[in-house]
């Protein structure tokens, strides 16, 4: 029985070579770029023939020319077959090769506007590397596999059909509500109806969709400075511009931000990318301004539950009292960033609006992933992986510590109450971007403080994340850097 999709062929446009030999050209082209299954047959002779509208003679003898050059095998009443042994490349007559590989070199018509995002550029195989201290990377030793199965087993099961499979724009898991409200948003002193809450696919998309909420021409958004580029990229993306308010070592700070603003973003719990927990005073602040600027904020609450050494601090939504804040979440940090599931909490006039841009975005997250997350959380799951990955990142974090201050002490880095990394600043002059270029091919990989920056234009810092690399790696890694700083110093 021949396979119920077949790949369509295409002839060479204005092609000056034999009818064979574009047919030839059009099969080993689809060889090339592996859109051909070893195990499918590829169509009979008088299947491409009617296909291509030429005779079945000429498809015959196509054939047997790619057989002769060991692209293809034929199969006794089966068909023909790519040949698993081909090397398409080097088997090519040349000018089939040259044809084949013209459209790689073709310029795209399109034209584009300078961008003015900031793109994530670590190496596509950064887990390849023996030290890759980046953010937002968590060890999959640590990921609860078999919890994780269990619950997408009892979510496909069908008494949870009737949910997820059907199309759900209007409304998000009633379990994952619930225990959005039991397990995180009680934690924070967060206090919401169901209506003011929204399922977003992570902190990203829950940032470019409230970007859309707010007019162009109602005034700058205010962004920590530095902070964290994906906030930035989205805001720029919804055409907004941007201003940057400075961060010490208690957060950002309240009485620099623009009285034209209309939104402040903030990442107070651990400070992107510095790490350092807004004090209460400078929350108070903040609050204060917001009242009196008449400006909204976004509270990012990054890695709120990775506070080691101190009870979590309230967060800015538990202390308002005025509506003015939109908090966002996700489980990227404490489960997986491959699961992307975040969450808004807001205004329910808020949350209604942001439901119809999501609508209109991707209409909604996956309902068979929220159903898995709610059992997660409701069969206790997390909390169990919480207890897990704080000892571990509490171990990894000591560790760390201990090895910045016995082998980096040339540097000043930010003391903070927790979180999976640690910011790094040299001496005047210092050039932390030079630094990562040298240490790539020595297998360590740091972040760029230099990115985070509004205006790209500060190198002297660079941040170290822990949360991928083994303990027992941890120290070895950070004594690269230490030479290669010293060597810069």
């Amino acid at each position: 029985m021949p396979p119920a999709t077949r790949h369509l062929f295409k002839l060479p446009a204005r092609s000056s070579l034999s009818l064979r030999d574009q047919i030839c050209e059009a099969v080993s082209s689809a060889i090339t770029s592996e859109a051909l299954s070893f195990d499918q047959p590829l169509p009979s002779c008088g299947e491409l023939a009617a296909q291509l509208d030429v005779s079945r003679n000429t498809v015959f003898a196509a054939y047997n020319r790619l057989i002769d050059l060991g692209l293809l095998t034929s199969r006794d009443r089966s068909g023909y077959y790519v040949n698993v042994n081909a090397e398409p490349l080097k088997a090519l007559p040349r000018n089939i090769e040259s044809s084949a590989r013209a459209s790689d070199d073709m310029p795209t018509p399109m034209t584009f506007a300078t961008s003015k995002l900031t793109p994530i550029d670590n190496p596509t195989d950064w887990s390849d590397y023996p030290y890759p201290f980046l953010y937002n990377q968590i060890d999959p030793n640590l990921f609860p596999v078999d919890a994780w199965r269990e619950c997408s087993r009892q979510a496909l099961g069908r008494k949870e059909m009737a949910f997820w499979t059907g199309d759900s724009v209007e409304t998000d898991s009633p379990q994952l509500i619930q225990q959005l409200h039991q397990r995180l948003l009680g934690y924070r002193g967060i206090h919401a109806r169901d209506d003011e809450i929204l399922i977003t696919l992570g902190a990203q998309n829950a940032l470019f969709i409230v970007s859309l909420l707010f007019p162009r021409d109602g005034g700058p958004i205010a962004v920590e400075d530095p902070g964290f580029q994906g906030a930035r990229n989205a805001f720029l993306l919804a055409g907004h511009d941007l201003v940057g308010v400075p961060v010490d070592r208690e957060g950002i700070i309240a009485s620099q931000i623009p009285a034209n603003c209309q939104l402040v973003f903030t990442t107070p719990s651990h400070q992107f990318p510095t790490m350092v927990t807004m004090s209460q005073p400078r929350r108070e602040a903040i609050l204060t301004a917001a009242a009196e600027q008449d400006f909204m904020i976004i509270e990012d609450d990054y890695e709120a539950e990775m506070n080691f050494f101190a009870g979590p601090s309230p967060s800015l939504r538990s202390m308002d009292d005025r509506g003015r804040i939109i908090y966002m979440g996700s489980l990227s940090k404490t489960v997986s960033p491959g699961i992307r599931i975040g969450f808004i909490v807001a205004h329910r006039d808020i949350i209604r609006e942001a439901r119809v841009i999501r609508g209109a975005m991707l209409r909604h997250p996956p309902t068979i992933i929220q159903e898995t997350a709610a059992l997660f959380f409701r069969l206790g799951h997390f909390d169990a992986h919480l207890r897990k990955i704080e000892r571990r990142f509490k171990r990894r974090w000591h560790t760390m510590r201990d090895a910045i201050v016995r082998h980096l002490g040339m540097l000043e880095f930010t003391e903070n109450e927790g979180g999976t990394c640690f910011w790094l600043t040299g001496p005047p002059g210092f050039d932390a971007t030079e630094l990562a270029e040298r240490l790539k091919p020595r297998g360590v990989l740091i972040d760029k403080g230099q990115t985070f920056h509004l205006a790209n234009d500060n190198k002297r810092s660079f941040r170290v994340g822990f949360a991928f690399v083994p303990v027992d790696k941890l120290e070895e890694g950070v004594k690269l850097i230490a030479e290669e700083v010293r060597r810069l110093i």
